[in-house]
């Protein structure tokens, strides 16, 4: 097989999240939470290893008639933002006048991160929370806090898509990857399981959730904090 159709086949690939998506909107509509984070969850893998894959057979390069940048930003937006942020105000989590400040606030400041040409820093970290409000509302499910905590993180965190605070990319980010890309396997395993047992509330899967979350969003700051000084 040619570098060329290799590359094409990234593409390819990539574009079947844009399935995956209609498979969880579908999965939702029908208020079946737990198929339709599995398939968000799949979504999310997929979206995890195209990046290296494009990298490694240059797409830019071999495949150059299909922009991958864009298309990956169009899937990330239907799996990140748009059908998490349905699932969070159809489920009941979020309902009433805070479910309505939650569909605006995420899906208006989300448009405008994903075409901040700011988006990623000198060491390919993300400048802001990064939009990955699946992985938000999958914990949010799997704990089902009050709806007013749930206000509270929606708010910070897409106040933060536009703070200059770092969030690392698992794969992107050098420095402390060997941690990093474990633990963000280590997430998306623990929460496959989590929506295989349906969010059960005694599952162990919600402790390894929490875990790989707080590390996820915080392992940025603490990067950006002890930054050597030039």
């Amino acid at each position: 097989m040619t570098i060329q159709m290799r590359a094409l086949f990234v593409h390819l690939f990539t574009a079947t999240g844009a399935v995956f998506a209609m498979l969880a909107m579908l999965a939702a509509v029908d208020g079946k939470w737990d198929l339709m984070f599995l398939w968000l969850v799949v979504a999310f893998f997929v979206d995890g290893i195209d990046g290296p894959l494009a990298r490694r057979y240059d797409v830019k390069t071999n495949a150059p008639q299909f922009d991958g940048v864009l298309l990956d930003l169009i899937i990330d937006y239907l799996t990140y933002v748009f059908i998490p942020a349905f699932a969070l105000f159809k489920s009941g989590l979020m309902d009433g006048w805070s479910g309505w400040v939650m569909i605006i606030v995420v899906t208006f400041a989300s448009a405008m991160y994903f075409c901040d040409t700011r988006m990623k820093t000198k060491d390919n970290s993300f400048w802001g929370f990064p939009g990955c409000f699946n992985m938000l509302v999958l914990v949010l499910f799997a704990l089902s806090p009050a709806w007013w905590i749930c206000l509270i993180v929606v708010t910070v965190l897409s106040i933060t898509m536009f703070l200059p605070v770092k969030f690392v990319h698992p794969v992107r980010t050098e420095r402390w990857r060997v941690v990093t890309l474990p633990m963000a396997l280590a997430w998306v395993c623990f929460a496959g399981w989590a929506a295989w047992v349906g969010f059960h509330p005694e599952s162990w899967a919600h402790f390894g959730l929490v875990l790989t979350s707080i590390y996820l969003v915080g392992a940025g700051a603490v990067q950006q904090l002890t930054e050597p000084k030039d």
